[in-house]
């Protein structure tokens, strides 16, 4: 059954009954990786408890390599970034409902990754009472913004151990969802940030048909994967940071111009020149991304 974790949010006044307050969820299923019970974030937006006949629009996040983990104990680490922090965290009232899952360890915490090695649960942030807590900075780059030259297609490399090797507890997260609560899947948005930008990628490729419209963040698409992204016409919206280290903007292109190549016309692509690898913050924090993907529905 699912757990609801809190719904603290203070009803507004009004001569009417208030609206329902927003609710976050642990809800369980079993992953077909390795047949264990894990539990997945689903976030339900203010007044989901008064339209029952109502579908909601439905995100499906995909978090980055920093906060991966067991999915019981360690789910709290999903809640640092992305479209569930700024409407659980900070309050932003996003008419949506999020599923926000884990992608477990499969051994990158062996590798000397410190943001891996080195994090503390309370160090995550949590949802207060009363107030919403600090923003972390966006961070500013060193190396002077410019243009880039673009890769071949040899020297792409996709980082190993990510969402691809979940793809079947994702789809069966997204059947309880659309089964079992007042979901529109017809509204269903795919988005991530750097592992899960990759994933949105990886995903998208695979059931072009299942999602509405995709937006990969700091992670950069392969070639390969574009030829049924095109074939939908998926609507995309692409960002990434111009002083990011770790995803550089120039391995975005060559994906990028396949897409164009195989005619698919429904592409946005931003590069905040500004901002390094924390770009997702800009992109999560504004209003942008949420209305362009109301903007879209699956016929």
């Amino acid at each position: 059954m699912p757990v609801v974790i809190c719904c603290n949010r203070q009803k507004h006044e009004s001569e009417h009954a208030a609206a329902s307050v927003d609710q976050l969820l642990r809800v369980p299923f079993v992953s077909v990786v390795d047949d264990t019970e894990k539990d997945f974030f689903l976030y339900l937006p203010e007044g989901y408890q008064d339209q029952p006949e109502y579908k909601w629009p439905v995100i499906l996040f995909l978090h980055g390599d920093g906060e991966r983990g067991n999915g019981r104990d360690e789910l709290t680490y999903v809640l640092k970034h992305g479209p569930l922090y700024e409407a659980w965290v900070q309050k932003k009232p996003l008419p949506f409902m999020i599923i926000s899952p884990q992608l477990p360890v499969f051994g990158r915490d062996t590798l000397g990754l410190q943001y891996l090695v080195n994090r503390d649960p309370d160090d995550f942030p949590d949802r207060q009472p009363e107030d919403t807590p600090e923003r972390e900075p966006e961070s500013r780059m060193e190396q002077p913004m410019g243009g880039f030259t673009n890769p071949t297609v040899d020297e792409l490399q996709i980082p190993d151990r990510g969402w691809e090797l979940v793809e079947q507890d994702l789809l069966g997260i997204i059947d309880i969802v659309l089964n079992d609560y007042n979901a529109d899947g017809h509204r269903l948005y795919l988005t991530g940030l750097s592992y899960g930008g990759f994933g949105t990628w990886y995903m998208a490729s695979r059931h072009p048909d299942l999602f509405a419209a995709a937006s990969p963040i700091v992670g950069w698409g392969h070639p390969d994967l574009m030829e049924p992204i095109a074939q939908h016409n998926l609507p995309l919206w692409v960002f990434s940071g111009g002083r990011d280290p770790v995803v550089p903007k120039r391995d975005f292109i060559p994906g990028l111009n396949r897409l164009e190549e195989l005619g698919h016309t429904n592409l946005r692509y931003t590069i905040h020149d500004d901002m390094g690898h924390d770009a997702w913050k800009r992109a999560y924090g504004g209003d942008d991304l949420y209305n362009w993907f109301l903007g879209h529905s699956r016929q």
